[in-house]
């Protein structure tokens, strides 16, 4: 699946880190529940300041610890012919952006574990600085609330973060496609089969089989059955039935998506392109392009060109900034987008980039440009017509 909303934040080792608008509410959400809920229970005589001034560094080593979580993947992947461009960092935590399968299953399974035993590290890893902070505190099992308030800020910043990446680990180890353990059931899958189509299936109708639990189990909150582990409560049953819709929506997606990549993959934007263009000499009035091919061809995007040489695009966006009283006297090179402005393919590049670019760059159509001649235009609308030809039979289903 891919998450386009936010800002950028950082490079990190050649990867491109995204916050997305949508981590605001759960970064709100941990800094108010461990500032009004947790850290003054732990800690009554903690001030105002010190509860908010710890839940928000909770907060934000959370999210560092999760940024790890997916570095740890992004990394081993690139290791192993796996493209990782982007990290988004959004509501449920976090998303490596893979410009490509894994090529081999083992390449997977390496790419997938390297995660969750990077949470359980770093969970072991904070309990024991946490430990090391504390120093020497008295054990009280009977009252374990007086060895708790006897922490320092730092020793209950690392406490707390320690059991939430051990459960973070664990829960990510899940066979629930296309969490880090459905992964791993993809990659042996993927191993006894040798088809990472089928593969991909199973594990997809397992993700949604465990996403169709939790929602069940949500509802079953909701409606006052008290569940182990999960407790009780209708805010807590809310939450879990959203996990469960928003998983099940990523397993749909994430086969989808493989199905998208296994119709395009390899099929060069050549043979989806338009060829039959209008193209203009840049000294052409407005006038003249409105008038005598915008509303004869309905092309909407026009190749600018010099004696064979590509200038640029003038789309119809480009020819409304020119006043209506002007435009009998002004070239349509004054309102072109040029070249260099331009994002193009070459004739050789496969569809499946194409359309990952005109996603990235939010546009309708690409110049296919081939020795600085523009060959012809691949539009979002050639793609999807190549899909519904080839993407039905692309994977294979089972009998």
């Amino acid at each position: 699946m891919t998450i386009t909303s936010g800002f950028r934040l950082a490079t990190i080792a050649g990867i491109e880190i995204a916050i997305d608008w949508s981590l605001i509410i759960i970064f709100t959400l941990i800094t108010v529940v461990l500032a009004t809920g947790v850290f003054p229970v732990w800690h009554p005589g903690w001030g105002l300041l010190l509860c908010w001034g710890t839940a928000f560094m909770a907060a934000v080593l959370f999210f560092a610890s999760v940024l790890t979580h997916e570095l740890s993947h992004a990394l081993v992947g690139r290791a192993n012919g796996v493209t990782v461009r982007r990290i988004t960092l959004f509501v449920f935590g976090g998303m490596a952006q893979m410009e490509n399968e894994p090529p081999t299953w083992r390449a997977e399974l390496a790419m997938t574990v390297v995660g969750p035993l990077t949470s359980l590290g770093l969970g072991f890893l904070f309990l024991w600085l946490g430990g090391l902070l504390a120093g020497p505190v008295a054990i009280t099992p009977a009252d374990p609330g007086k060895m708790i308030a006897a922490l320092n800020p730092a020793a209950t910043l690392f406490m707390w973060l320690g059991p939430v990446n051990i459960l973070l680990g664990l829960f990510n180890l899940v066979p629930g496609f296309p969490l880090d353990g459905g992964r791993v059931l993809r990659a042996l899958l993927w191993a006894v089969t040798g088809d990472l189509n089928l593969a991909t299936l199973w594990a997809s109708r397992g993700g949604r089989a465990f996403a169709w639990l939790l929602i069940g189990t949500g509802f079953a909150i909701i409606l006052g059955v008290h569940v182990p582990v999960f407790g009780g409560g209708s805010l807590n049953g809310l939450w879990l039935a959203f996990i469960g819709w928003f998983l099940n929506n990523a397993a749909v997606m994430s086969y989808e998506q493989l199905r998208l990549r296994t119709a395009l993959q390899g099929v060069p934007v050549f043979r989806l392109m338009q060829t039959q263009l209008t193209r203009i000499a840049p000294r052409t009035s407005v006038e003249d392009v409105i008038e005598k091919h915008v509303m004869e061809s309905g092309q909407r995007v026009f190749p600018v060109e010099d004696e064979g040489r590509f200038l640029g695009l003038s789309s119809l966006r480009d020819l409304q900034t020119v006043a209506a009283a002007d435009r009998a006297h002004t070239p349509v090179s004054a309102c072109m987008t040029p070249l260099e402005r331009l994002v193009t393919v070459s004739p050789d590049t496969d569809s499946i980039s194409a359309l990952a670019l005109l996603g990235s760059a939010d546009i309708n159509q690409l110049p296919v440009v081939d020795q600085g001649r523009c060959v012809g235009m691949v539009r979002r609308e050639d793609i999807l017509k190549w899909l519904s030809l080839h993407m039905p039979s692309a994977v294979k289903q089972p009998g």
